[in-house]
């Protein structure tokens, strides 16, 4: 399922024109996105929780010349199922 197919699905179900689905699906993710970049975390009970995870510098190998390259510290956005997601993948 892509983002177009999404937005069609948010529209059938909830009976609004598409353009009012692609609206509610930005505002979703626009929320999302600016929790994550304050630091907070996003928990959607039964779906999963959005949080940011920082990761430690450290050294890597550079595949082409196999020389040692220093990766530094970032952080990075991570997903956790929650449990009505992971029984339902199952």
């Amino acid at each position: 399922m892509n983002r177009q197919d999404l937005i069609a699905k948010i529209a059938q179900e909830a009976d609004v024109t598409k353009k009012a689905a692609n609206a509610a699906l930005n505002s979703v993710i626009d929320g999302i996105t600016l929790a994550l970049e304050k630091g907070d975390k996003v928990s959607l009970v039964g779906f999963g929780t959005f949080k940011v995870n920082k990761r430690n510098a450290r050294t890597g190998v550079n595949p082409q010349t196999k020389g040692k390259i220093r990766i530094p510290a970032r952080k990075v956005p991570v997903f956790k199922a929650g449990k009505k997601l992971k029984e339902a993948v199952k």
